[in-house]
């Protein structure tokens, strides 16, 4: 997507595009043999769910052809993770592939750990802390909506909230209507969020057992046999992370 004139134009394909993907189906099975795949189009060329679908079909509100919509049918899947994971914008990643995401992202760290040395800001220490954590990491999944509530954050907190995408502590795991003093549902679909090691267990999420450096050097190897013209300066901007 770019903007021209002040308009969003999106970059799709024609149905007709033999790599065309027509249903939430189509797209499970092209991240899960990719691993990982920016829902927007950014600087390596096809390295979107964009770029694989036509333009017409965004934002009409038909969860069988709309790509907004296939957001929150595989959000809750079992095979893929879906939150801000490149350059700070949405995107899914497999469950095979996530485990040298987060080795890569979070450093060799625990978030505790991260927050001891100075690498995690006390916001974002609050966000997890709120999650009710269990040793292994798991804890609750809470509405975005409930997260900012209670951490009584407003300053700061969608940054924090992406930071901590971003390095992996938190995925979007759902997206829920919220709820009246009856119980009753209304209003727009808001994100539900968790830690990954809630929706598929410690062992699962902290898999990898090598150096963060390795897993960065698996991950750059998996875009350029995909993408092999991609630059090393696209890959570093979108894959990596800011220290």
């Amino acid at each position: 997507m770019e903007t021209i004139a002040g308009e969003w134009i999106m970059k799709g394909c024609r149905r007709t595009d033999k790599d065309c993907l027509h249903s939430p189906e189509d797209l499970l099975a092209l991240v899960q043999e990719i691993g990982f795949l920016p829902l927007f189009s950014n600087t390596i060329p096809g390295f979107s769910v964009e770029e694989h679908t036509p333009a017409a079909d965004w934002w009409i509100d038909d969860p069988a052809r709309d790509p907004w919509a296939w957001r929150q049918v595989l959000a809750p899947n079992r095979l893929v993770a879906y939150g801000k994971f490149f350059d700070q914008k949405a995107g899914f990643v497999s469950k095979e592939w996530f485990p040298a995401f987060a080795n890569y992202r979070r450093d060799g760290y625990d978030y505790e750990g991260l927050y001891e040395d100075g690498k995690m800001t006390s916001r974002c220490k609050r966000i997890l802390d709120i999650l009710e954590l269990n040793g292994e990491a798991e804890g609750l999944g809470l509405l975005s909506c409930e997260i900012r509530k209670r951490a009584a954050l407003e300053k700061g907190f969608e940054g924090a909230m992406t930071d901590l995408q971003m390095k992996t502590f938190l995925i979007m795991s759902d997206f829920r209507q919220k709820r009246n003093k009856r119980g009753q549902p209304y209003g727009w679909y808001v994100a539900e969020l968790m830690t990954p090691e809630t929706k598929w267990g410690w062992d699962a999420v902290n898999s990898c057992d090598e150096k963060p450096e390795a897993s960065w050097q698996r991950i750059t190897a998996q875009i350029r046999k995909h993408f092999p013209k991609a630059a090393d300066s696209d890959i570093r901007k979108i894959l990596g992370i800011r220290k």
